[in-house]
């Protein structure tokens, strides 16, 4: 690739990661304060910051994880980096470098979303609801996404932005599944107490499954069937077999149509990634410990992510 392409491919590659991520990250705060409610109806807010790994970072600023803290914390705080502020600011970044690749609805979608974001104040969501910002949230990364299928044209490029999209989408599924699996667990429970159906319904909508799941699982319910819908069910479009089967598959037509030799790396492990996921059985996963293979598939993420930066992007 040219060094002009590398850069392109590299912005866009970042641009539809950062979107997925503000998205996910709006679902995962709407429905953690709409529904994950303990018995005193208080919500353990600590889930969300275990979630992405940044107690360090956070418990430096905030004595506590409740609801005000992390909510401004994930919502409006410039100076972590892993907010929604501070995620639509990258992508609008990205955008602004691929300004002439990109239409220009895109790019006013994506400044404007910005904008917005960046004028918005604690008093602005404490008078909408957490609920209705997040919701404006997750409506203005969805119509970017629509945006994009209807107007960027379908050159490589293409594939790199779809690569993000879905390594990001791995990602995070794997993450919400490792924290609020082992919240909700049977063996986390009291011997002898019943399923919080109302807990695992919440855990199905922070990543928009619920009706999915309803439609592959119509009379059986379980927390291994939520796993093993999240991870394998190669009909759901966020689960995770799903996002590293439509990776490969991007790859592949990506290095045919445009003879392109890199991709190689990313492809072998990738052939690793899919025959483990084909192979793997959810109560294997179980007894052997769903959070190492959750970790492990954040590594195979992260990995293919570096190889595709290295091949690609370099």
């Amino acid at each position: 690739m040219t060094v002009l392409l590398s850069r392109y491919a590299e912005c866009v590659f970042w641009m539809a990661r950062y979107m997925e991520r503000a998205e996910n990250l709006a679902r995962i705060l709407d429905v953690h304060e709409t529904f994950t409610r303990d018995r005193s109806g208080s919500v353990n807010w600590s889930s969300v910051v275990s979630i992405y790994s940044d107690d360090a970072r956070f418990y430096e600023r905030h004595a506590q994880a409740n609801a005000k803290a992390v909510l401004d914390f994930y919502l409006l705080d410039r100076d972590n980096p892993s907010s929604i502020l501070s995620s639509i600011r990258a992508a609008r970044e990205n955008a602004r470098t691929l300004r002439p690749l990109i239409s220009t609805e895109m790019w006013t979608h994506i400044n404007v979303f910005y904008n917005n974001m960046n004028a918005m104040t604690q008093a602005d969501i404490a008078m909408a609801g957490v609920s209705q910002t997040c919701a404006q949230i997750k409506e203005n990364c969805q119509t970017h996404f629509g945006i994009t299928e209807g107007t960027f044209y379908r050159d490589a490029s293409w594939y790199f932005y779809l690569l993000g999209k879905y390594l990001e989408r791995a990602d995070q599924t794997s993450r919400i599944l490792d924290i609020k699996y082992h919240l909700l667990a049977p063996s986390n429970q009291a011997l002898g107490a019943a399923i919080d159906t109302s807990q695992w319904n919440a855990l199905l909508r922070s990543v928009a499954g619920y009706h999915a799941f309803r439609r592959a699982h119509s009379r059986g319910f379980s927390p291994a069937l939520v796993a093993d819908f999240l991870l394998f069910d190669s009909s759901f479009p966020r689960s995770v077999t799903m996002c590293f089967h439509m990776v490969d598959d991007l790859l592949h037509r990506m290095r045919s149509r445009y003879g392109l030799r890199g991709g190689a790396a990313a492809l072998e492990r990738l052939d690793e990634v899919r025959a483990a996921l084909d192979e793997q059985k959810i109560d294997s996963v179980l007894k052997e410990g769903l959070h190492e293979f959750a970790d492990w598939i954040q590594r195979q993420a992260m990995d293919i992510a570096g190889d595709i930066q290295r091949e690609f992007f370099v």
